[in-house]
């Protein structure tokens, strides 16, 4: 265990050291931690000594999505996102449902040998999306806000409120006692409902004790880089052992306190962001050794296939269709489409998924290894270019705005 931890903690001090230069170029952050994850993993080297069955790399991947959303949330600028909630609104409630349709569709086709709930199994790991992956879209100031905060809120949300449809399959696939439907409504309903109640209800009584606190001087510098982590990991622990969603939790959570909290928002959120940069590392890095060393063997022409699949046309076509009517232009259309990568949430989905009893897990845990890691090249390499094209266009075209 000491020496995985040594391996661990020397490769995120390497790379805290050299990571504004690495991110200066087409290289991205998860690129070089899934290199150094198969590089050091059991495949490789042997310098880590991970596995998926284990609680370790699920806890480690759930804690990450859950500090990264409650960050990217509270970053969220909440004017512009009341102007233009309509884009994240289209693709959350028709975009989010027909992408697993058409994933589910295309995986029939691909993979007809597996059960039907492996394949709904499936396209629900790979529909929600990481704005992470895509940070230099969501962060560049050059791509017009209502394009930029669209991106960040659907992702934000997508991936919460997909934990309860993939439990309602797994349920089905351990035989739960129900119907699919009352099954289905049941684990939507609490995940959701209990999830925004918690977020919203702890981070405004989080706001107005860290207001009265700092009032009477309480709170020193030293002491200010902890209470948004803390936070953030009480929003999510209690949403999950409550029956909720701690994702939801999380990603409502950030939203109430950064529209609570503006003043100090920056100082506040360091703390939490550099944890969250430390998740990260060790997420990416754990996945690299304990899942797609291991599953590389198993890839074949049709997991490419269906992966290149789901990162076009079954994330792109869906976009498209959810945002008619809206006068979005064709060009933002594409450019909303092919940002969707995938990554964090997928890689919970797949580790949860790897430790029940589905048929098929060896082609769905090789499927998400080659959607994510190709995401990960894909969207990392033209995640610059793309933006900048964009915001050239949208200043000479301002209905690229949408």
């Amino acid at each position: 265990m000491y020496g995985t931890l040594a391996v661990l903690a020397a490769f995120a001090f390497l790379y805290s050291v050299v990571a504004s230069r690495v991110e200066k170029t087409p290289v991205n952050g998860p690129l070089v931690f899934l290199a150094f994850g198969i590089l050091a993993g059991p495949e490789a080297l042997g310098l880590l000594d991970l596995s998926v069955e284990g609680e370790t790399l699920r806890t480690v991947a759930e804690l990450t999505l859950a500090m990264v959303l409650f960050t990217d949330s509270a970053n969220a600028d909440l004017a512009t996102l009341r102007r233009s909630f309509h884009i994240p609104q289209r693709l959350l409630l028709i975009g989010l449902p027909l992408t697993i349709a058409f994933g589910f569709g295309a995986g029939r086709l691909i993979f007809p040998e597996l059960p039907l709930l492996t394949v709904a199994l499936l396209a629900t790991m790979l529909a929600p999306t990481d704005a992470a992956l895509g940070e230099a879209v969501v962060t560049n100031d050059a791509v017009p806000a209502p394009i930029r905060e669209g991106l960040n809120v659907e992702s934000g949300l997508n991936d919460g409120i997909c934990v309860p449809i993939l439990f309602t399959f797994l349920a089905l696939v351990a035989g739960a006692d129900g119907s699919p439907a009352e099954i289905a409504v049941s684990l939507v309903g609490e995940a959701i409902g209990i999830g925004l109640a918690v977020g919203v209800g702890l981070s405004v009584a989080g706001c107005y004790v860290l207001r009265a606190a700092a009032g009477r001087g309480w709170v020193e510098e030293p002491w200010t880089q902890l209470p948004v982590v803390a936070l953030a990991l009480t929003c999510f622990a209690v949403a999950q052992a409550t029956g909720g969603s701690g994702f939801i939790a999380c990603f409502t959570g950030g939203l109430v306190f950064g529209g609570l909290v503006r003043r100090h928002k920056e100082r506040l959120l360091r703390g939490a962001e550099g944890a969250g940069n430390l998740l990260s590392i060790l997420t990416w890095v754990m996945f690299g050794a304990a899942v797609v060393g291991p599953h590389i063997g198993d890839l074949d022409g049709r997991v490419l296939v269906y992966s290149l699949l789901s990162l076009t046309i079954i994330r792109m076509l869906p976009v498209s269709l959810s945002l008619l009517g809206l006068g979005v232009r064709t060009d933002a259309q594409l450019f909303l489409g092919w940002f969707g990568p995938r990554g964090l949430a997928s890689i919970v989905f797949a580790v949860i998924v790897m430790g029940e009893n589905v048929a098929g897990s060896v082609t769905l845990a090789a499927t998400v290894v080659c959607t994510v890691s190709l995401s990960i090249l894909g969207h990392g390499l033209t995640a610059n270019p793309f933006a900048n094209a964009y915001a050239a266009r949208a200043k000479t075209d301002p209905s690229l705005t949408a």
